[in-house]
């Protein structure tokens, strides 16, 4: 069953049109950052900026990785709730 949520949640699976837009109050947060990176670098040698990428991409694989099991966590609580609600026999 994981490997079916990780490939909806990855987008191998699409059981609807994907809006890829990002909202308004997240483009404002990603051109935050996008304009702190810059101001960092630019202070960086290029020993620092090759450091500071490498931080980057960890960080982008760990919360990559992260954000798929809180996915997988979500997806399995909803499950359980759907379980609880139809199939268990709520009688004592």
């Amino acid at each position: 069953m994981s490997n079916f949520i990780e490939d909806l949640y990855y987008g191998n699976l699409e059981p609807q049109e994907v809006n890829s837009e990002l909202t308004p109050k997240l483009k404002k947060k990603l051109s935050s950052i996008a304009e702190k990176e810059e101001q960092l670098t630019a202070r960086l040698n290029s020993e620092d900026k090759e450091l500071f990428q490498n931080y980057v991409s960890a960080y982008i694989e760990f919360s990559t990785t992260s954000n798929a099991d809180s996915f997988i966590s979500g997806f399995r609580l909803g499950a359980k709730f759907t379980y609880d609600t139809f199939v268990k026999n709520t009688k004592d």
